[in-house]
């Protein structure tokens, strides 16, 4: 009772937690907790769950609003730990946003995180097996750790998880596949393989996933563990779990030279909202077998669950009322669904407004394990452990994103944009407290800010490798 009276001073009661209501006035007047109250924390190091969707739109659930089907599983993770409504990607596109959670950077801080994505096999595109990683400081920590699904942070035989400290690795190097042949990118055969060795199996790739992660949760564990659990959904091409027959058909137009692998994966003549949908509900069921196994075994309250996207939606996704979508560095493109739970430390049924980006996780899992950052490559993500576990949120901080064309900053309210056009160079500024849409162009009224914020993206940008 104290917990929803003090919600219900906000303008939040326990109804309200089936949904977080995520339209542009909600979100500048939520009234969310600053630093949820929280039970002492486990005596144990945690277990690690992360759980990376491919492609979700920032309200593709129906916790953040979208309105025309349910995902209650991942609902229900909402309901039982803190979600995150200016949670952000690493990078508006898959491979950079692998690269930052792996190692807790900014992207650009390495060559192979210039590729947008990494989508071919070449002996500089992807993670050095000698950078640290999240895997390789946790296993020096005395993790156990694994990782299934897509990986995308350069090809064999240069990259790979079992190179980079993840002990096990089932899954895909490329950045899309074929959800039934599980053909990718790089050959003509199946993108899936076991370790560094191609696998055969049979399945809906979500699924086979999903059986995986199961599978790794019901073991004996002798110590802690993370596990790094990437769906490859909802990312095109568009197949449900009951479309087999229209992966059948984008194949044998591969096989017969109407299109190439990429064309068919890419499925710019399928899909549906109907379609995407069915997609969604298949990796809502599939978090829930997740959790359901964390709970059957006796894990759920050592264990930290983290569900995040790696960035912004696409074609089918429900991303009112952020503008864009994947592939720019606009809200719609780097915003996401991020939610956290930890049973009796991280305050359950709480939202957050406190800005927070993938390699933030990074920080979080190797300050929870006890361990550190290598010394010569300092994470540019801040560990939200004192937070979660109910203190001050983190001090106010520069989120900094860059692509090939385009470069960003927030600074709590405020939002710098700077596009590169045939015509020149374009700076723009946003108060996303009022305009979480993006429309207003502040820069002309706020000179002082936009040159701020300008400043501190040249000096970060200065500091990374550059584009070529």
């Amino acid at each position: 009772m104290a917990d929803e009276s003090l919600d219900r001073e906000r303008g939040i009661t326990r109804r309200d937690l089936g949904g977080l209501a995520v339209g542009a006035g909600v979100l500048a007047g939520l009234g969310v907790s600053a630093a949820p109250a929280a039970a002492a924390p486990a005596a144990r190091r945690p277990n690690f769950l992360f759980i990376l969707t491919d492609d979700l739109g920032w309200a593709d659930l129906s916790c953040y609003g979208a309105p025309d089907y349910r995902t209650p599983e991942i609902d229900a993770l909402a309901r039982d730990g803190l979600s995150f409504t200016d949670a952000y990607a690493g990078s508006c596109v898959c491979s950079p946003t692998r690269i930052s959670l792996y190692t807790g950077r900014y992207p650009g801080r390495l060559r192979g995180g210039l590729y947008e994505p990494i989508a071919a096999p070449t002996a500089d595109a992807g993670l050095p097996p000698d950078h640290p990683t999240l895997a390789s400081l946790l296993s020096a920590a005395g993790y156990e750790t694994a990782m299934f699904g897509k990986w995308n942070g350069g090809y064999l035989p240069w990259f790979g998880p079992v190179k980079s400290g993840w002990a096990e690795f089932f899954g895909n190097y490329g950045p899309a596949l074929d959800y039934f042949s599980h053909r990718g990118y790089a050959g003509d055969g199946p993108d899936l393989y076991e370790g560094e060795k191609a696998a055969d199996r049979p399945g809906y790739y979500t699924d086979l996933l999903t059986d995986r992660a199961v599978e790794f949760i019901r073991r004996d564990h002798a110590k802690p563990w993370l596990l790094n659990l990437h769906f490859n959904a909802p990312h095109w091409p568009w197949e449900g779990p009951g479309d087999q027959a229209e992966s059948d058909r984008l194949m044998a137009e591969v096989d017969a030279g109407k299109k190439t692998l990429s064309q068919a994966l890419n499925h710019t003549d399928g899909g549906s909202v109907h379609v995407y949908q069915q997609m969604l509900t298949s990796i809502d069921r599939s978090v829930g077998r997740v959790l359901s196994a964390l709970r059957r075994t006796g894990q759920e309250r050592d264990t930290v669950v983290v569900f995040t996207s790696d960035n912004g939606g696409e074609r089918f996704s429900y991303l009112w009322p952020l503008r864009d979508r994947k592939g720019t560095l606009y809200e719609g493109g780097i915003r996401v669904p991020a939610i956290v739970r930890w049973p009796g430390v991280v305050a359950a049924g709480r939202r957050s407004d406190v800005p927070v980006c993938t390699p933030d996780w990074t920080a979080t899992f190797v300050d929870l394990a006890g361990a550190h950052a290598d010394a010569k490559h300092p994470f540019d993500g801040v560990s939200l452990a004192p937070y979660l576990r109910g203190g001050a949120a983190p001090a106010e901080r520069d989120l900094f994103w860059r692509t090939r064309d385009q470069g960003a900053i927030r600074r709590g309210r405020w939002k710098f944009v700077r596009t590169k056009g045939a015509d020149g160079t374009t700076d723009e500024l946003y108060d996303l407290a009022a305009d979480p849409s993006e429309q207003a162009d502040l820069a002309a009224r706020r000179p002082g800010v936009l040159a701020g914020l300008r400043d501190s993206w040249e000096r970060t940008d200065a500091e990374l490798v550059p584009y070529t």
